[in-house]
Order: structure tokens, then C-alpha cells, then sequence
């Protein structure tokens, strides 16, 4: 038998007294786990606003129209 089995057969009966079925929260444990998760996404979104801003993008140039050349447009 594990401990966490262990666990729990003894210590559920203790809380059938008090446990409504009517009335289930999150607890303490659902609080921690959604701080967690917020914790998480906002260091995702902070390094994810630092990578951004070390992207080096250059447009390339827009391509020339059709028929002519960079040469035909300059003078002699």
C-alpha cells in the first residue's frame, strides 16, 4: 500500500463529517495551481516581449515594376 493510499483511507473518513456534496470549492490547492499558471504565462509573455524586441526585421525592397530595369532608369 502507497503512502498517498495510506493517506487518504485514513484521513477521508475524518472529513465525511464536514465534506457537503452539495458544495465543492477549489481550496487552497486550486489557488495555488491558478498562481502558478498565471505565474507562468506572465514570464512566457515577458520573454516573449523580450525576444520580439531583438528581432532585427528589414523589409526587403519593393520589386521594381514590370519592364523596366535599374539600368534603363539611369542618365549617361
Amino acid at each position: 500500500m502507497s503512502a498517498t493510499h495510506a493517506a487518504l483511507t485514513e484521513l477521508l473518513p475524518l472529513a465525511g463529517d464536514t465534506f457537503d456534496k452539495n458544495k465543492v470549492t477549489p481550496g487552497v490547492l486550486g489557488f495555488i495551481v491558478f498562481a502558478a499558471l498565471a505565474l507562468a504565462v506572465w514570464g512566457l509573455m515577458k520573454s516573449m516581449s523580450r525576444h520580439m524586441g531583438r528581432v532585427d526585421f528589414k523589409e526587403a525592397p519593393e520589386p521594381a515594376p514590370a519592364g523596366t530595369t535599374p539600368a534603363a532608369n539611369q542618365t549617361p
